[in-house]
């Protein structure tokens, strides 16, 4: 009993790192929430949501739809992905396919966001290519600088972090269920998604689940991508503090998004929990 007791240097040693967790994210998350709640009287109000929800509630469907179609597309591509490198039987495949899909990890939001204004315009190189390798006339060209610009760039920047999880997660079962599976004559899909990813759903949700608080705080894709009504809530929080000088208003829109990152929150959580429970 007396070893589980705390000491004075135990402590000492996490007290630095408590105050700045206190004083860095505690006391400001405090103050945000304090403030969305808080009328102009002083007094408890809901007014700050009541505004928020007046004027940009196609805006927070408009942030759930994008995030959740995004983070279905990078589930889809990150299980194709980390298949292949489980699954793939040509070594100079692998070899090149395990060397790029991480390149996307290292580039900042806002260089992928430029990189893909570049790419996805209506004169942008996707066009410029398809029309020269004759697939469609220069007439046909259309813009993805919209909602379709904003997943496509969270999909391409989020999927290698997912990828890179389940890839590890796969790599590190029991072969012989899988090498059983294939000697008894199931294809690579169905071995895919009957043996190992029912044995990685775990890692794959709590990676989907980082990717989608990611992706619900970033300011730079929807601003240099799409640009234009409607946009994501990280826009209008913007929008609110540099043209208004509004904070009530953006303190109530970032408890709207704390909400939605909450459901993902309790998930994580629970799966923890879980996870050191049956350690």
């Amino acid at each position: 009993m007396a070893a589980n007791r705390p000491t004075l240097l135990g402590l000492a040693l996490v007290a630095p790192a408590l105050a700045m967790v206190g004083a860095l994210f505690l006391y400001p998350l405090g103050f945000s929430l304090a403030a969305a709640f808080t009328g102009r009287e002083g007094g408890l109000s809901l007014e700050h949501f009541a505004k928020a929800f007046e004027l940009y509630s196609g805006d927070v469907l408009f942030t759930l739809f994008i995030v959740l179609a995004a983070t279905l597309g990078t589930a889809v591509i990150a299980i194709a992905f980390a298949g292949m490198l489980t699954l793939g039987e040509t070594p100079w495949v692998l070899a090149i396919l395990g060397a790029l899909y991480r390149w996307p990890l290292f580039i900042p939001f806002i260089v992928a966001a430029q990189c893909m204004r570049t790419f996805l315009a209506k004169n942008g190189l996707m066009n410029n290519s398809l029309v020269a390798l004759g697939v469609m006339e220069p007439l046909q060209a259309t813009s993805f600088l919209d909602w379709r610009g904003i997943i496509i760039t969270f999909v391409w920047k989020q999927a290698p972090f997912v990828t890179l999880l389940l890839a590890g997660a796969m790599a590190a079962l029991d072969r012989s269920t899988i090498e059983a599976a294939r000697n008894l004559g199931a294809s690579r899909l169905r071995s895919l998604f009957d043996v190992i990813l029912p044995q990685v759903v775990p890692n794959l949700m709590v990676a989907l689940t980082l990717s989608f608080v990611t992706m619900l705080s970033v300011l730079s894709v929807p601003l240099m991508v799409a640009g234009s009504q409607p946009t994501m809530l990280t826009v209008d929080m913007a929008f609110r503090i540099n043209s208004y000088g509004d904070y009530a208003t953006a303190n109530a829109l970032g408890v709207i998004s704390y909400a939605m990152t909450a459901v993902a929150a309790v998930f994580y959580l629970r799966h923890s929990v879980r996870k050191e429970a049956e350690a």
